[in-house]
């Protein structure tokens, strides 16, 4: 039976070259993590104390928000708590209310994905501009998201070049970009050469950075000891937005809080070496408090986090520091992409936080994983996520969400094993559906033949050569 994954998933492979390039570009990043990780003798040590930090946080969670923000306000920062994607929808839009601000400038940060930021500001007439390229091209492409670290990678550069061409950025940077760029002859209004598209974009953004009334950034980590926002990018784009702009918003989830800087130098050294593959990030920004002359605030966002907290089977999920390489290495996200999930995270957490959040909407997605464990194995903080999605699997008939024909079939195996008799006759029937015209076997009735050929039966079942004695 087809699921909302299964049906996406096999649009996505119409196009067999994205497909491969999608699978090998993550399967790249992976391969760098394991070479990274493979230079430091205490690698499982960093990933066991990253784990045991997470878990003393979370389940110490409220003690050290109180902390986080006595010691924020202390810096002189406006702390503001808010409950659901609705309540801090209205706190973003108060403060920016109380600035006038009409041009918001944004470094990448999921929790605004997940509350509907954008929507809501343009709603209400802000114009934003995300700043980090793969956001900004995807903002422009009106698409979302497909990979929580690096979001646009399966946009090819044609792509991006007829993109930036359509709004206009070509038109109004592409003569600067160009200079002593293109090789003579070579046109610029059409040109897709990667380094001219960036500096196209970067002439563009700087624009918006010079004009932006507000800069709003996420936040990797929340210091507890000091009350400060660590923020990790490769292109700089967080500290732009907060240079220019004299009011910083920070957007930060309840669960990304950890103690003190002691427990930041080992994120630190895991979290680039396994979301891309790099010893450290370009930039790891740190935000204490606001410049002389602007105002900081920090949102911190429940949205849900709180019931996670109190879920016994699956509230290890709020260890998840979303470096993604749960996605990099599974081979269901590479191969079916990352618009296959009807979650807006992907990949193998994004299953487990979709299940979390909505199980009626997002209960499709647990077919998306072959529970081959790499993603635990390469988690930096052993999140147990392919145990926790065969949990999922076992609780989708009490949801009244489990495959009929899964059901059924299911059914008359356990019939079969339960009665020896006739486990023993099936065998030897068996090698008959060899000789079985393809045309009566491959039919959607039966799924194993879409992507697959159909096995052959062995002429002797393992039962019996070992009655004979032929295996040993």
């Amino acid at each position: 039976m087809s699921t909302k994954h299964s049906i996406a998933a096999e649009k996505f492979n119409q196009d067999s070259g994205r497909v491969t390039r999608h699978d090998q570009t993550f399967w790249s990043v992976r391969s760098k993590r394991d070479g990274l990780a493979y230079q430091l003798e205490e690698w499982e040590q960093l990933r066991e104390s990253a784990n045991l930090i997470k878990r003393h946080t979370i389940t110490h969670l409220a003690d050290y928000l109180e902390q986080f923000e006595a010691n924020a306000k202390k810096n002189g920062v406006h702390v503001h708590w808010a409950k659901d994607a609705d309540e801090y929808n209205d706190i973003v839009m108060q403060i920016m209310r109380e600035h006038n601000v009409k041009k918001v400038v944004k470094s990448k940060s999921m929790l605004t994905e997940e509350c509907h930021l954008n929507d809501n500001l343009i709603k209400h007439g802000i114009d934003v501009v995300e700043t980090d390229l793969g956001e900004r091209i995807l903002q422009l492409m009106e698409i979302p998201p497909s990979h929580i670290v690096m979001p646009a990678i399966h946009v090819t550069r044609e792509e991006v070049a007829a993109c930036f061409r359509e709004k206009g950025i070509i038109e109004q940077h592409g003569a600067r970009a160009a200079e002593g760029l293109l090789k003579e002859g070579d046109d610029w209004h059409t040109s897709s050469d990667p380094t001219y598209l960036t500096r196209a974009a970067r002439y563009h953004l700087r624009d918006n950075f010079m004009h932006a009334d507000c800069g709003m950034t996420g936040g990797n980590f929340g210091i507890a000891e000091t009350g400060d926002i660590v923020v990790c990018t490769n292109e700089g784009n967080a500290d732009m937005s907060t240079s220019i702009p004299k009011l910083h918003i920070v957007s930060i989830g309840l669960e990304k809080i950890i103690p003190n800087y002691k427990a930041m130098g080992v994120f630190q050294r895991l979290l680039a070496r396994h979301g891309t593959g790099q010893a450290t990030t370009v930039y790891t920004s740190h935000f204490r408090k606001a410049r002389p002359g602007a105002e900081m605030h920090i949102i911190l966002v429940d949205n849900g986090r709180s019931s996670i907290l109190g879920n016994a089977e699956h509230w290890q999920t709020l260890k998840c520091m979303r470096c993604g390489a749960c996605m990099n290495t599974c081979p269901v996200y590479r191969r079916s992409g990352g618009y296959s999930y009807t979650y807006f995270i992907p990949g193998p957490i994004g299953i487990n936080l979709g299940m979390l959040k909505d199980r009626d909407a997002n209960y499709h997605n647990c077919s998306a994983c072959s529970l081959c464990m790499s993603c635990d194995n390469v988690c930096p903080v052993k999140v147990d996520l392919s145990t926790q999605i065969y949990k999922w699997r076992q609780e989708l008939d009490t949801l009244g969400h489990a495959d009929g024909m899964k059901k059924m079939t299911s059914a008359g195996m356990q019939t079969l094993f339960e009665h020896p008799s006739l486990y023993t006759t099936a065998l030897k029937f068996a090698p008959l559906a060899n000789h079985v015209p393809a045309f009566m076997t491959n039919i959607k009735a039966n799924a194993w033949c879409y992507g697959h050929t159909m096995p052959e039966f062995a002429k002797q079942s393992f039962h019996t050569l070992w009655k004979k004695g032929k295996v040993k």
